[in-house]
């Protein structure tokens, strides 16, 4: 593809266009150098997002198009309107048509209307431009005051001309609790994965969730804490892939059925079922074995879901077709998923028609459509349980939205439209990653996201949010910008993709109140201060990693904890805090080749010069006794330090609280790590009979009730 830019008109107007697509053709990475993207990944992207473009020839006729489109449709497909503030939305018209009436009609969600009128000549004119020899005007109007929160539907008439938007009417601010449990709350964190008891086959289940709430509840905490717990592809056999990351979901719209407990699933207790053999070795497995264990649970699973379905009668199928009509999602999924098995491929390979969204009964075997059905929907119910349960101990479940989904998904074979295909999310490079990272999973289209008014993000949100009292959101500032890295192009070559933030955060305030979920942004690494302050604005909890806020001053070693934070000693993608204090994560880095042996040892001088300021930091705060050395003595103090902080949440790691060295999860490790696979070194039952642990939470518990730290 010719991508020469013979001169500077060329390199203007292309990136002009570029930015009319979203696409930032220069950033400043966390060393504050200057990066310009290239022709090359600009032509790449724009094509990517749609732009009717093959070469940089191409790019005026991709302009006028542009500006042609812009002005053709009057208004803008999303107004925000913020509760309680006039809100502004400008009419753009030709000239010769701005001498009519203009008439309005916004129909509210419950079903009412507003109507109101104007004449053109009474409108403040904020600009004129030509576009392609038509001379457009563009008037100013203002919706009403006092429109209720909710997704509204402006219709604006002309004598000539009509035109729809979506309005979007939300609090300024995200939920807050306004109890004070609320307001210095702590939990306790672990995979559900990871949390196996000795009655679950080889993984946590919903029910061993359910355990843990009950547990943290005893001992005064407010939240439990997990990774996604969406569908993901852990069945090789089946789907052809495999890929346990819960970072990498076949949809963020459904759940991940591994999770389900087989034995509370209906019919299990009455089915003269021929158990397993393999539950009994995967429990005691120190890593999750996904395909056996998805094995195992799927051929009990099946057989409930054919006994279920082969009785008509049964009372329960009114309740599934109510489930079904509740969660229209889940019809399209299953057949997804009953196709892809089929045929043993990811579906950008398969047949034009069934890729293309067209499929039909012939296409798939029925049992597995139905398995998929019945999975969700008891997905769905042991997840209601859970809630129900949360509720009554008064616990708050911590769920986390992941950024994106696996290429070879659902969301992306349903929704192609909305996501930038041939090019994949990832950050620039930095000092973890001095080549840049690649997620592998696309990005959504900014454009095609607004057009569609946000269906998709809308569904996904609801989708936490029934569940969640406490969501976090995985790299906050995609709300703002994301980092796209082109096929064929070295993650060097990324360029940044904007969004409309203001809209994403219009559409997390409202669902945050209907549902009454606090929201947390992962706000860590190379982030813009305008992304910080999006946040305080709209009161989304940043997030406090212990280990990223140490200063060099023993007297102030540590910056200060925000109130409207998230307070933890480390993330499912750091080492545990034994292992920081060890130096393991710098002798990784060193095996892993992104350091030499010299900045190994520099790094490890650095990080025992970093543990001696703490130590003498929490001896000078009277949190630790002078010679006290040992790491489990250090442990308690930093949670001493966070649990008497103004931190809305405290969350504790809970393998952090008997020492362990190994981490979940080791980002840019493809091959030689068991990321997403190491089960906690203590079953449930062990670890809530340590009296260590329960001192530690008591501790905590005493002094999040008790004050701020002087």
């Amino acid at each position: 593809m010719p991508t020469h830019v013979s001169n500077a008109a060329d390199s203007r107007h292309l990136r002009l266009l570029a930015r009319c697509y979203g696409i930032q053709t220069a950033y400043r990475d966390n060393n504050w150098h200057y990066h310009r993207a290239t022709p090359e990944a600009m032509l790449a992207m724009l094509q990517g997002l749609g732009a009717p473009i093959e070469t940089v020839k191409d790019v005026p006729d991709a302009l006028r198009l542009y500006r042609q489109h812009i002005w053709q449709r009057g208004v803008e497909p999303v107004i925000v309107a913020w509760a309680g503030q006039p809100t502004p939305f400008d009419l753009r018209l030709p000239m010769v048509h701005l001498k009519t009436s203009v008439a309005c009609h916004l129909n509210l969600e419950t079903g009412q209307e507003q109507h109101w009128e104007h004449h053109a000549d009474d409108l403040p004119t904020t600009s004129i431009t030509d576009v392609e020899g038509i001379t457009y005007g563009c008037k100013r109007l203002l919706l009403p005051p006092a429109i209720p929160w909710g997704y509204h539907r402006l219709t604006v008439d002309t004598d000539d001309h009509t035109f729809q938007a979506l309005v979007m009417v939300a609090p300024a601010r995200a939920y807050a609790s306004e109890t004070v449990k609320a307001q210095r709350d702590w939990g306790v964190f672990l995979p559900l994965y990871a949390l196996h008891s000795q009655r679950s086959w080889g993984a946590g289940d919903l029910t061993d969730l359910q355990s843990f709430a009950t547990w943290v509840a005893d001992r005064g905490g407010g939240i439990i804490g997990t990774l996604p717990i969406l569908a993901a592809f852990l069945d090789a056999e089946a789907d052809h892939i495999l890929d346990p990351s819960p970072y990498a979901p076949v949809s963020r719209l459904v759940w991940n059925e591994m999770y389900v407990d087989v034995e509370r699933v209906l019919g299990f207790a009455t089915a003269p079922l021929m158990m397993p053999e393999a539950p009994e070795a995967l429990r005691h497995a120190p890593l999750v074995d996904y395909p056996r264990l998805m094995t195992c649970k799927r051929r009990c699973l099946e057989d409930l879901a054919e006994r279920f379905f082969a009785d008509p009668s049964d009372g329960q199928h009114a309740a599934l077709q109510q489930f079904l009509a509740t969660h229209p999602h889940v019809e399209p999924y299953a057949a997804f998923r009953a196709v892809g098995e089929r045929l043993r491929a990811p579906w950008p390979s398969w047949p034009t028609a069934q890729r293309e969204g067209h499929i039909q009964a012939g296409d798939y075997h029925e049992p597995n459509r139905r398995y998929h059905l019945f999975a969700q929907w008891m997905a769905h119910k042991q997840l209601d349980a859970l809630s129900h349960h949360c509720a009554n101990q008064a616990i708050r479940l911590y769920l986390d939205l992941p950024l994106g989904v696996h290429p070879d998904g659902y969301d992306v074979w349903h929704e192609p439209g909305l996501f930038v295909r041939g090019t994949a999310t990832g950050a620039p490079p930095d000092a973890l990653a001095p080549q840049g990272q690649n997620w592998g999973f696309p990005p959504l289209n900014p454009l095609a996201m607004r057009q569609q008014e946000y269906r998709y993000c809308i569904a996904y949100l609801r989708q936490q949010m029934r569940h969640a009292g406490v969501l976090r959101l995985d790299h906050v500032m995609g709300l703002h910008r994301l980092f796209a890295i082109p096929q064929g192009f070295e993650s060097t070559q990324g360029v940044y993709l904007r969004y409309a933030a203001e809209e994403l955060y219009a559409i997390l305030s409202l669902e945050s109140h209907r549902h009454q979920v606090t929201l947390v942004g992962e706000n860590l690494g190379t982030v813009p201060p305008y992304v910080n302050t999006a946040m305080d604005r709209h009161h989304l909890q940043r997030m406090y990693v212990l280990p990223f806020e140490t200063r060099p001053e023993p007297t102030q070693a540590l910056r200060p904890v925000p109130a409207a934070s998230v307070a933890s000693l480390n993330t499912h993608d750091l080492f545990p805090f034994a292992a920081y204090c060890q130096g393991l994560d710098i002798e990784q880095r060193r095996v892993r080749g992104l350091i030499n042996s010299d900045d190994a040892d520099r790094e490890r001088w650095e990080r025992m010069a970093t543990i001696d300021t703490l130590h003498r930091f929490f001896v000078h705060k009277g949190l630790l006794p002078e010679h006290a050395k040992a790491p489990a003595m250090l442990l308690r103090a930093c949670l001493t330090f966070l649990s008497l902080s103004p931190a809305n949440i405290v969350l504790i790691n809970l393998e952090d609280l008997w020492g362990e060295t190994q981490p979940q999860n080791v980002p840019g490790t493809q091959d030689g790590f068991p990321n997403w696979q190491r089960k906690a070194r203590y079953s449930l039952e062990e670890w809530a009979q340590q009296t260590e642990i329960d001192e530690v939470l008591h501790a905590v518990n005493t002094l999040r009730r008790q004050g701020n730290l002087g």
